[in-house]
C-alpha cells in the first residue's frame, strides 16, 4: 500500500524556522473549510467547526485506504486563517469579535464527490452540529513569509510582530493572519506547542 506524507512533499510550506522568517510560494491546495466568529478558547462554535474538520478529514482517509486506489495518508494539521472586520478588535485582543476559517488541507486525489460522502457517512456515525457548514474549496494563498512560533497561543505577539517587521522592510502583508497548528494540543505542553505563523505578502 502506497503511503504519503503530504509535510514531507510539501516541507517548504509545512515546515518553517523559528529563528527566521523566510518567504515561500504556497501553491494552490485544496481545503476542508468551515467559517465562524467569536473566541476560540470559549466558542461551542469554534469547537463543533473543529471537531466536524476532523471528523470528514478521518473518514476520507479510510475511505481512500480502502478503496482500490488503496493510498494510505496521515491527515493534515489544523489549520486558521484569522481576522477582524474593525482590526483593531484583532490586534486588541477582543477575541469575541475574531472571526476565522479553520480548515484542513487535502490530497489533490480528493474530490467533491468523496468529500460530500464522507460528510454523509460522518453524519450518520454522530450528531456533529457544524457539518452541513463545511465546505472543500481551492485556497490559492501565493507569496507568503512565515515564521515557527514554540509555545502557547498566548505567547505568539512577539513573533507576529517579528513576521510583520520582515513583511514592511521587505513590501507589504495582504491577506489574513494564517496560522497552522503541527502539535497535539491535548497531549503536548504549552511550553512544547509548535505553530506556523504565515502572513501573505506583497513584494
Amino acid at each position: 500500500m502506497e503511503k504519503l506524507d503530504l509535510k514531507k512533499q510539501f516541507k517548504s510550506v509545512y515546515q518553517a524556522s523559528a529563528t527566521a522568517v523566510r518567504e515561500v510560494d504556497v501553491p494552490a491546495f485544496h481545503f476542508l473549510m468551515i467559517d465562524g466568529q467569536g473566541d476560540p478558547n470559549s466558542s461551542s462554535h469554534y469547537a463543533a467547526a473543529v471537531e466536524a474538520l476532523f471528523t470528514v478529514a478521518y473518514t476520507l482517509k479510510f475511505m481512500f485506504k480502502k478503496s482500490s486506489a488503496a493510498i494510505d495518508y496521515a491527515v493534515m494539521p489544523l489549520e486558521g486563517l484569522w481576522w477582524a472586520e474593525d482590526m483593531a478588535a484583532f490586534t486588541a485582543d477582543r477575541k469575541n469579535e475574531w472571526r476565522w476559517t479553520m480548515m484542513i488541507m487535502q490530497p489533490d486525489f480528493i474530490t467533491a464527490d468523496m468529500v460530500a460522502t464522507a460528510i454523509a457517512a460522518a453524519g450518520k456515525k454522530k450528531t456533529l452540529s457544524a457539518l452541513q457548514e463545511l465546505r472543500f474549496e481551492i485556497f490559492n494563498e501565493g507569496h507568503c513569509a512565515q515564521i515557527l512560533h514554540k509555545g502557547p497561543f498566548s505567547e505568539e505577539g512577539p513573533t507576529i510582530d517579528r513576521l510583520h517587521q520582515f513583511i514592511n522592510a521587505h513590501g507589504a502583508l495582504t491577506g489574513r493572519h494564517h496560522e497552522i497548528y503541527l502539535s497535539d494540543i491535548r497531549k503536548a505542553a504549552p511550553a512544547n506547542w509548535k505553530t506556523i505563523i504565515r502572513q501573505p505578502m506583497q513584494k
